[in-house]
């Protein structure tokens, strides 16, 4: 392409970007060092929370760092899926986020550009878990739209609710609305599941699959299970 068509075509973006309003991707406004830190500090407060005893091994430290990562490099991700076996840690990992976006009150730019709703001036991450979710949409749809909206939103347990309802004789997949309209307005999402990546195309379809692996950084917990009465040290590294 020669330079004075380059130029041409230069233009014609900024007239069609003129007048639009772009989402903000959620960083941490840190180094990525500091910002694990900080996940660390609140995922060994969340499992203290519950009278647990936290073990930093391999398995949770490559986690941690795939995560800050996510939320901390320039990337077209707006949002992290944690999947994996039943108790290993993703909805602990999740509460734990949560606490650290509230505690560190980062300015929500999409707030005065108008482009998000958000919960106020700050970014906050509200947790539903799904099951919920197909409750709101039947009883409260008002209420699930708004989730739809919310800048930043956590789904815990994807996967336990089913995938459609029958409403007055109206067949209604909240999940799959509720993603699709996340994934069309591009607001961070971050999604818990026991599901793996084939078992959730087979479960939502390949439409919403393939929305998911655009908009999510994919984030394997492989580790076993915690809920247990001996503190597990099981030292699994082999992420792929």
């Amino acid at each position: 392409m020669d330079t004075a068509k380059e130029k041409r075509i230069a233009d014609y973006i900024r007239l069609l970007q003129r007048g639009r309003t772009t989402t903000v991707r959620f960083r941490l406004p840190m180094k990525e060092e500091q910002a694990y830190e900080f996940l660390l500090a609140a995922t060994i407060a969340e499992v203290q929370s519950r009278h647990r005893e936290f073990v930093l091994n391999s398995s949770v430290d490559e986690q941690l760092r795939q995560i800050v990562k996510c939320l901390t490099v320039d990337s077209p991700k707006f949002g992290i899926v944690l999947c994996g076996g039943c108790g290993n840690g993703k909805t602990t990992m999740l509460k734990a986020l949560q606490n650290l976006i509230n505690h560190l009150k980062i300015r929500n730019p999409n707030r005065s550009s108008g482009a998000g709703t958000g919960l106020g001036d700050c970014y906050g991450l509200p947790i539903v878990d799904a099951l919920q979710i197909v409750q709101l949409c039947k009883t409260d749809h008002k209420r699930f739209l708004e989730l739809a909206r919310y800048d930043m939103l956590g789904i815990d347990d994807l996967g336990t609710e089913p995938v459609e309802v029958m409403d007055y004789g109206n067949v209604m997949t909240p999940l799959i609305d509720l993603l699709t309209k996340r994934y069309d307005a591009q607001l961070f999402t971050v999604v818990t599941t026991n599901l793996g990546p084939n078992d959730i195309r087979k479960r939502y379809g390949d439409r919403i699959a393939d929305r998911l692996n655009e908009m999510m950084a994919k984030i394997v917990y492989r580790n076993p299970t915690y809920r247990t009465d001996e503190t597990l040290t099981a030292d699994n590294t082999d992420l792929k």
